[in-house]
């Protein structure tokens, strides 16, 4: 998908927002939607979606909703770091499919990295047990 594009209300994180498809849940209110990414490139890979808008990326995210947004990729980064104690955190964005985006809703992936241990391919890794997934949510949770 090029850069700029019709926002397509059937992607999957619009219909996890409708609540037609399942997601592990680990924060929700008005502004966001926060959970676990089923195909983890680290375990705890957490992913911030807002709600409310048909941002196909941060380029058109609407100005007046950015910072309450933004406020919510910070709590949920903040509990991921102090729920699972990584090394490191990366906290991430990609804009069109040139920069690796697979999902054309504004999303931002948080991602726990450990000294040692490599990270895994972006969309390319197999999918994660929802079971695990679940544990992970509810030690982040607590974090919240």
């Amino acid at each position: 998908m090029t850069l700029h594009a019709t926002y397509d209300p059937d992607n999957i994180f619009a219909k996890m927002l409708r609540g037609e498809i399942p997601c592990v849940k680990v924060y929700e209110d008005d502004v966001a939607l926060a959970f676990m990414d089923v195909f983890p490139q680290s375990e705890g890979h957490t992913l911030v979606i807002p709600k409310g808008v048909e941002a196909r990326n941060f380029l058109e995210m609407p100005t007046d909703k950015l910072g309450a947004y933004m406020q919510r990729v910070q709590k949920v980064a903040k509990a991921v770091e102090q729920g699972l104690s990584p090394d490191g955190l990366v906290v991430t964005q990609f804009n069109g499919s040139a920069a690796g985006q697979t999902v054309f809703h504004l999303h931002f992936h948080i991602i726990p990295r450990w000294e040692g241990k490599d990270l895994g391919r972006h969309a390319g890794g197999g999918m994660a047990d929802t079971e695990v997934l679940g544990e992970l949510a509810t030690r982040i949770q607590a974090k919240l």
